[in-house]
């Protein structure tokens, strides 16, 4: 009404015309300041799940596949999970200081999620780094103020890792974090990322696919499974030879075993080609829109082989595939115009 009677007395040749613009403005409501976070830290983790819907489609209803979106951590891996719980608790134990150095050996992830970290949370990150790891990886490194030691890349991994095993050796005053034997690695699974995964599927998760580096996201997601949802099945895979491009993926046989792997944790373990891994990496991203990583296409492989298994069985199934990273950690490589 207010509105009406302005419009009538404001009109051309109202004596008033004009008095409502003399007015003071009203006073603009702002609403509630909306939350915020203190530290990057607080946003590692409550990654969706993401069903696949294209790939899926000669599946029956009953048999869904989905994948967990560990690409939308801030780091822009799964590894910021496992990098989060180590830093937390060597700081808790005094182990790392403010100012102080972190060492460790990383094939990328990991010393990204360090990075960032180390940026944050004021202290210093010492690297070892194979020396073929790719560009992307190395300049993001560089970017968040890594310090490097690039290892011989015929050595792989494991190179790095004998290589921050002398450097701790020599600089007692490190704080070596040693994500490979770092129990706080696979905690950080146990606590975080198998509850997340529980409850975004009602409690209702058959299956539970997840690769092998340092082996932290199986074992801790296994075990919570294990104690939670034991009839959920755990199912870890591993490259098929010595000689692959799953970035991060160790080849168990022919590396050295992380100290925080138990063979007993998964029910199955797979094996995976590179060419597989490739293949749906291609096809997720122009099928389904998921630009992810090489082991994310493992994964995602393992996880399509074991739908079609149930789903011929006819069993019902509800498949999750851990899918470590995104695309963008491997845009200079070549498969993808293959």
């Amino acid at each position: 009404m207010f509105l009406i009677m302005q419009a009538i007395l404001n009109r051309p040749g109202s004596l008033l015309h004009g008095f409502f613009d003399c007015l003071p403005p009203k006073p603009v409501v702002m609403p509630p300041m909306a939350s915020f976070t203190k530290n990057i830290v607080d946003l590692v983790g409550n990654t969706p799940l993401i069903k696949l819907n294209r790939l899926t489609e000669d599946l029956p209803d009953n048999v869904q596949v989905f994948l967990k979106a560990e690409w939308l951590n801030p780091g822009g891996s799964v590894k910021d999970r496992a990098a989060r719980g180590i830093v937390l608790d060597g700081l808790q134990r005094g182990l790392l200081k403010p100012g102080g150095i972190l060492l460790d050996a990383s094939s990328g992830n990991t010393g990204i999620a360090y990075a960032m970290l180390a940026a944050a949370l004021d202290f210093k990150l010492l690297l070892c780094l194979p020396r073929n790891a790719n560009e992307e990886r190395k300049k993001t490194l560089v970017g968040y103020g890594a310090e490097l030691v690039l290892t011989d890349p015929n050595d792989g991994s494991d190179g790095a890792i004998v290589e921050a095993q002398r450097l701790s050796a020599l600089h007692p005053e490190y704080y070596y974090a040693d994500q490979y034997g770092n129990d706080a690695n696979w905690k950080a699974h146990y606590e975080t990322t198998g509850p997340e995964i529980l409850k975004q599927t009602d409690g209702k998760i058959t299956h539970f696919v997840a690769g092998l580096g340092t082996s932290g996201t199986c074992m801790g997601v296994g075990r919570f499974l294990r104690d939670n949802a034991p009839e959920a099945k755990v199912l870890s895979f591993e490259p098929d030879s010595p000689f692959h491009g799953l970035e991060g993926m160790k080849h168990m046989e022919t590396a050295i075993v992380p100290p925080i792997y138990d063979t007993s944790v998964a029910h199955e373990n797979r094996t995976c080609r590179t060419e597989d891994a490739y293949d749906r990496v291609r096809t997720l991203g122009r099928q389904e829109g998921l630009f992810v990583g090489i082991s994310a296409g493992a994964a995602t492989h393992i996880a399509l082989q074991t739908a079609h298994a149930e789903a011929a069985a006819g069993r019902a199934a509800t498949i999750v595939a851990l899918c470590p990273d995104g695309g963008n950690r491997y845009l200079s490589e070549r498969f993808w115009n293959e």
